[in-house]
């Protein structure tokens, strides 16, 4: 794959040898007839520009969108679905950009039709060239860096890894002084002291954890061994989240395999990590049909949430809204939103199913029997954060109890959490952790937009019963 200026030159003279012609091919007035068969865009006036007046107007064009797609000229390992999004925001904000000029009127604008061709244009063309030429890591399984917090347990990871490796990079990396030659690391000690007994062979420290993007950059690697004696929330996902985003492979000691999601491929004493569960194409239809749930389930529900607003309001005078931290997709965490349905005292960590809760209210009894207090998620579906089916995100107290009890709990958090899902539909929750991981682990592996579809029918049709009961 192309790097360093190669990449730079080629990304450069590809992306703007495509923007020149987007704005060729919007500016002749047989393509801007074709807006007349769109009714969105058949109020545009077809015009068309010639001479210095075209110049000027492709010199700003070509200008404004190198400038948007300067952060796509660093030569580094993306995964597809990364590099269309990213290259799909910086074609908004160049069309953006270009419209603030045709706002302020000035004499090298573009008119309205080549605009809105040209970014259209910009859109479907750009992405697809960076997705060819994007550096993807090594084929060859040449270079492999390990990450751990535990001396021993990277150098016993070191000495059974059978390809050759660049180096490690650890959380304790600052503690460290420089060896001499052959003497591997020796451990500082909190007074000043050293551990010289402490020996990570004579594999080069490659920086700490902060450094682990630009180490995969700089040495090309391709795949990540986790070294972890003590998998860590923050540093172990977090680690495993960069590796993710730029499509670097991972593998992990068999001894911590139960607290991630594993493909089942074995090198010796490591398992292969699957970081990437579904493909990319499962990825872009999963948020487009998130995308639009939301935004229907929102605009049909306008009212019905003014009612429980006005509902919860007039039941205790108490706050409308119940925010709370969840746990996120690799161990990241957000904001979730819901009508609030119990009173704020005496909240615990502890799971309590709904029959044996004194602190829900009147109302909230209601909410909960119809599902209709979790209609605020929506907004969180379509900021992103969560999507319509996935496993149910939990409070991040409650992860943690979860957890003590459930050591394989984080293997629901290799994909976005969900609204509802398979553990939903078949009345398991988090009481029963052990059947609820079974599900989830079961939809991750069998995930496909027919089977999210088959989910929301299920729990629509549940919810639709649950409310004539209650109205019954």
């Amino acid at each position: 794959m192309l790097s360093g200026w190669r990449y730079r030159l080629t990304g450069g003279v590809g992306a703007a040898a495509l923007v020149v012609g987007s704005v060729g091919v919007a500016n002749q007035q047989a393509t801007q007839r074709l807006t007349d068969v769109v009714p969105l865009f058949g109020r545009l006036p077809a015009t068309t520009l010639s001479n210095g007046d075209l110049s000027l107007a492709i010199a700003t064009t070509l200008l404004v969108a190198l400038i948007a797609l300067l952060p796509l000229f660093k030569p580094r390992p993306r995964r597809v679905l990364d590099t269309i999004m990213l290259v799909e925001r910086r074609v908004f904000l160049a069309a953006v950009a270009l419209a603030a000029v045709g706002y302020f009127d000035y004499t090298y604008r573009l008119p309205r039709t080549t605009l809105v061709l040209t970014t259209l244009a910009m859109g479907a063309l750009l992405p697809a060239w960076f997705v060819v030429i994007r550096r993807s890591p090594r084929i060859d399984p040449e270079r492999t860096v390990v990450v751990g917090d535990d001396p021993e347990t990277i150098r016993e990871v070191i000495r059974e890894t059978t390809v050759p490796v660049e180096g490690y990079i650890s959380s304790f990396a600052a503690r460290f002084r420089r060896p001499a030659a052959g003497d591997g690391l020796t451990l500082a000690t909190p007074d000043g002291g050293t551990v010289s007994s402490v020996s990570v062979s004579e594999s080069e420290c490659l920086g700490g954890l902060a450094r682990l993007e630009d180490v995969l950059v700089e040495r090309d690697i391709d795949t990540v061994v986790f070294a972890f004696e003590y998998p860590d929330q923050e540093e172990f996902f977090g680690s495993l989240d960069t590796c993710h985003r730029m499509g670097v492979s991972a593998k992990v000691h068999h001894r911590h395999a139960d607290t991630v999601l594993t493909t089942g491929v074995e090198t010796g004493d490591l398992v292969d990590i699957d970081v990437e569960p579904w493909a990319w194409r499962s990825h872009v239809l999963k948020r487009a049909f998130d995308i639009a749930f939301a935004v229907t389930g929102l605009m049909v529900l306008a009212p019905v949430m003014f009612l429980i607003a006005a509902a919860i309001k007039l039941d205790d005078g108490g706050p409308i809204l119940y925010a709370q931290q969840r746990t996120a997709e690799f161990g990241d965490t957000f904001t979730a939103y819901k009508f609030r349905t119990m009173t704020p005292e005496g909240e615990s960590a502890t799971p309590v199913d709904d029959e044996h809760n004194d602190r829900i209210t009147r109302v909230g009894r209601f909410l909960r029997k119809t599902h209709l207090d979790e209609i605020p998620q929506l907004l969180t579906i379509l900021g992103g954060k969560m999507s319509v089916v996935g496993p149910r995100a939990a409070w991040i107290d409650e992860e943690a109890e979860i957890e003590s009890e459930v050591s394989s709990w984080r293997q629901r958090w290799f994909v976005k959490p969900g609204l509802t899902g398979l553990a939903q539909i078949n009345g398991v929750t988090s009481t029963d952790p052990h059947e609820k991981l079974r599900y989830d682990v079961a939809y991750i592996r069998n995930q496909s937009f027919w089977f999210d579809l088959r989910i929301v029918l299920r729990q629509l049709w549940m919810a639709f019963t649950d409310a004539v009961a209650v109205l019954r």
